[in-house]
């Protein structure tokens, strides 16, 4: 398999908390634990959408243009949510 090398940024307490765990032997280097981690990610993402797919064809097939914006709009985060309602 070809590898690039690239550039990451971590916060210190991580990049401390990988290195203890390839101290430990969980993982053979920092690239190894950061390529495992990577790996599991796209793993779950892809196991996520494939439930997502079959629960969509299970209940009427993917989303309608109309539904997609309904469910945008209930899923989106309210502007001065916490100023609704506090008139005195």
């Amino acid at each position: 398999m070809a590898t690039t090398k690239v550039t990451i940024t971590l916060p210190d307490s991580q990049l401390a908390e990988v290195r203890k765990r390839v101290r430990a032997g969980e993982s053979a280097s920092v690239s190894g634990y950061v390529q495992h981690a990577v790996q599991k990610s796209l793993q779950h993402t892809a196991e996520f959408r494939a439930m997502v797919e079959e629960a969509l064809m299970e209940t009427g097939g993917p989303l309608k243009p109309k539904e997609r914006a309904w469910a945008r709009k209930m899923l989106a985060p309210r502007k001065n949510a916490s100023k609704r309602g506090n008139a005195a």
